[in-house]
């Protein structure tokens, strides 16, 4: 069997969570202090660093707290093109897009 080379939603979601733990105990800030400076309520903190589960806005929160705002600048970030025929790929695809936008818009 092939093993997939991507890391599954739920894994990703505990590194994130142990990646947040890590940073929150070497700023020596417990769970409840974590809570009472982010806002976001001390369960949803516990709860966060047990299962990764945790609503966007409080990650952001949260992230405020640890000094890791930054670190969201690199998500989503435009696609970087390794070949001059991928960038001219990629410029048709767009301006396709945008000439069936303006049929529709008509």
């Amino acid at each position: 069997m092939i093993g997939f080379p991507f890391k599954s939603p739920p894994e990703i979601m505990r590194e994130l969570a142990e990646r947040v733990k890590t940073r929150r105990i070497q700023l020596t800030i417990s769970q409840r202090e974590l809570a009472e400076r982010s806002g976001v309520s001390f369960g949803s903190v516990k709860r966060f660093e047990q299962t990764g589960e945790i609503s966007l806005k409080h990650l952001l929160y949260i992230s405020i707290v640890l000094r890791a705002t930054d670190d969201f600048d690199e998500l989503f970030k435009e696609m970087e093109y390794t070949s001059i025929d991928e960038l001219i790929r990629r410029k048709e695809t767009v301006a396709t897009k945008r000439t069936r936008v303006r049929k529709h818009e008509s």
